[in-house]
């Protein structure tokens, strides 16, 4: 007897303008992996303190924060494909700028700078694919993105450490480079697109910001964003080549300085990818939250321990275990808050005010730490950003799933409601115009 397929399993194609986004992901992604190892030891060397130096990784995510709403008004007024390309030549011009810093203020300055393109081409991005992804495979659809930023990272900060023979500054322009090859990616094998949707009127409603914050699970979503920017974007950025750096400098080990601090990142990486290949495709099966809770415990036992370890092994092990749990998180709560909007509606400062929990986070969190590390050590630090993201945990535990009700191969038709947990009083309903 022959099974017949079911188009809500996992066979549903992912459409071709998503696949652009993603091989632009993939370019930016390896420009971002080769200088991540190197631009804490670069703003070191303007004689920088632990804080100072942390303070570089805050300034990007300050600027990315303060620019969140305009970049959701934006998105919404001009389109998702235009936003994007702009705010990926934005970057590029800070990067190029980075490299021929002349001091730490000029860095600070100009990597600040990077922040703004940032979040234009980051809320832009997050828009696009909840309004294209189709409803069965949104946490596929996610993981595919993420996993493009992944594979990047795996390859981009063992280059950039290798480059640092070179000087510090040669990995800047090369990323800065990436960042325009990116941007023309974009702008050429999206031009039928673009014209498209300039061709018609966007008159999608808006899903106001309000309206998403009335339920359980968006507010836990910014919980988990928040938790997840601070450990992941902001301290394993700033601090973790810093730990590596010195804590196994001249101790034997076969990596020394900058080539174990790539090596970490790199072996973070690692992790997440091999998580990602499986988690985002059981949220759309089994749903959202189960995938959340797990990473988000998994990451906080990484992250806690890393800090105390004083063998090489060891600590690149809980390294690989921190990129585990994050991969576990990363695409079923972007799926999560791409389930609340639907394809049918505005999402720009939905999506803008989950990214501005994650650079409010990778803000604040490289800031304390790095005065954690400076007053009491390393250890501390991590133990700190591993508490942060438990409390992640515990808030999507009194939170409702969001891919209800689930059958195999993901949501079924209709309006899904979104269920409290139990004790709770029930939610409005979920509008999911997309689904039927």
């Amino acid at each position: 007897m022959v099974r017949s397929k079911t188009p809500r399993t996992g066979r549903v194609p992912i459409p071709r303008e998503i696949k652009v986004l993603i091989a632009a992901a993939f370019i930016i992604a390896i420009g971002f992996g080769i200088i991540a190892p190197v631009l804490p030891q670069y703003a070191q060397s303007f004689n920088a303190s632990a804080t100072a130096v942390s303070a570089v990784v805050s300034a990007f995510g300050l600027t990315r924060l303060l620019f969140a709403p305009l970049s959701g008004r934006a998105t919404n007024r001009f389109g998702e494909t235009p936003m994007y390309m702009i705010g990926v030549l934005i970057v590029a011009a800070s990067m190029f700028l980075v490299a021929f810093s002349q001091d730490y203020w000029q860095l600070l300055v100009f990597r600040g700078l990077g922040g703004i393109g940032s979040t234009l081409f980051t809320v832009s991005a997050m828009a696009f694919l909840a309004r294209k992804s189709p409803p069965s495979i949104r946490g596929r659809v996610s993981g595919a993105y993420a996993s493009a930023f992944l594979i990047g990272n795996i390859a981009g900060p063992v280059v950039g450490a290798a480059l640092a023979v070179f000087g510090y500054r040669v990995p800047f322009l090369i990323y800065g480079t990436a960042l325009v090859l990116a941007a023309g990616l974009v702008f050429v094998l999206l031009r039928d697109s673009r014209l498209a949707d300039r061709g018609r009127p966007d008159d999608r409603p808006q899903m106001r910001v309000a309206e998403a914050w009335e339920h359980t699970a968006y507010r836990a979503a910014l919980t988990s964003f928040f938790a997840n920017g601070w450990a992941t974007f902001g301290v394993r950025n700033s601090l973790t080549p810093l730990l590596a750096a010195t804590a196994f400098a001249g101790t034997g080990f076969w990596l020394d300085g900058p080539q174990i601090a790539g090596a970490a990142l790199s072996l973070f990486a690692v992790g997440n990818i091999a998580a990602v290949t499986f988690s985002s495709r059981l949220s759309d099966v089994h749903g959202r939250k189960p995938l959340i809770i797990i990473g988000l415990l998994v990451a906080a036992a990484g992250t806690a321990f890393i800090g105390w370890m004083d063998n090489a092994w060891l600590f690149l092990a809980l390294c690989v275990l921190s990129g585990v749990g994050t991969g576990l998180l990363n695409a079923p709560q972007q799926a999560a808050v791409a389930d609340l909007v639907g394809q049918d509606r505005k999402a720009g400062p939905v999506m803008s005010t989950a990214q501005m929990a994650s650079d409010l986070g990778a803000i604040s969190g490289p800031l304390i730490a790095g005065l954690v590390v400076d007053a009491a050590g390393f250890g501390w630090a991590f133990l700190l950003s591993g508490t942060v993201l438990a409390v992640g945990a515990v808030s999507w535990a009194f939170a409702a799933e969001t891919n209800l009700p689930v059958a195999p191969g993901g949501p079924r038709t209709g309006a899904l409601p979104v269920v409290s947990p139990p004790g709770q009083p029930a939610e409005r309903p979920a509008q999911r115009p997309d689904a039927g």
